[in-house]
């Protein structure tokens, strides 16, 4: 079962905008992070969430969507996600937040696709403008954006080729490819 989920779970880039997400099933998203491990279990993360249009489209722009796709500017209207999670660090409670922040989002990743969900993390945020745009106070830091909605694409994990290329891509047919490398490759002996 947790294979299946992991297996499942995706970076998804395009989704059917128009499935609604629920602001409980965001909160039960959350409440599944609020319950993983945190380090000395400070637990400094805050949440912000959004299933509102309005606010996600105040969101959206401040959001750099895929790195090995740089002539892809991100989902067209019609293919954003219908919600997000940003997940913020509490500069009051602790200074930095180690890895407490790739815990909860996986949770809650996880707990989106077991609700046939998917979602997409997201470092790649215009802090500064987000910051100003839903006047977020300066004690939180923003450290990921989880992009959340029913996807709307295919992704295909392959092996990673000869040549050793892990670049995502997308074909002809708008599928998108993950590379892996095989476990052979990762584990030192």
């Amino acid at each position: 079962m947790v294979r299946e989920l992991i297996l499942t779970n995706r970076s998804y880039r395009r989704f059917y905008q128009e499935v609604s997400v629920e602001m409980e099933t965001l909160n039960e998203l959350v409440d599944l992070a609020r319950h993983s491990a945190s380090a000395g279990n400070r637990q400094p993360l805050k949440y912000i969430l959004s299933c509102d249009a309005g606010k996600n489209a105040l969101i959206f722009p401040h959001l750099a969507w895929a790195a090995y796709l740089a002539d892809w500017p991100g989902p067209e209207e019609g293919e954003r996600p219908s919600a997000y999670i940003i997940v913020l660090g509490d500069t009051e409670i602790v200074k930095s937040f180690g890895c407490d922040h790739g815990i909860a989002a996986q949770s809650i990743l996880l707990g989106a696709v077991e609700r046939g969900l998917g979602g997409c993390i997201i470092a790649g945020v215009r802090h500064d403008g987000l910051r100003k745009t839903l006047a977020i106070p300066s004690r939180y830091e923003i450290l990921l954006v989880l992009a959340i909605g029913r996807p709307k694409e295919t992704v295909v994990i392959e092996a990673v080729g000869a040549d050793g290329d892990i670049k995502y891509w997308r074909d002809s047919e708008g599928w998108h490819h993950v590379p892996k490398r095989s476990l052979d490759d990762i584990i030192v002996d």
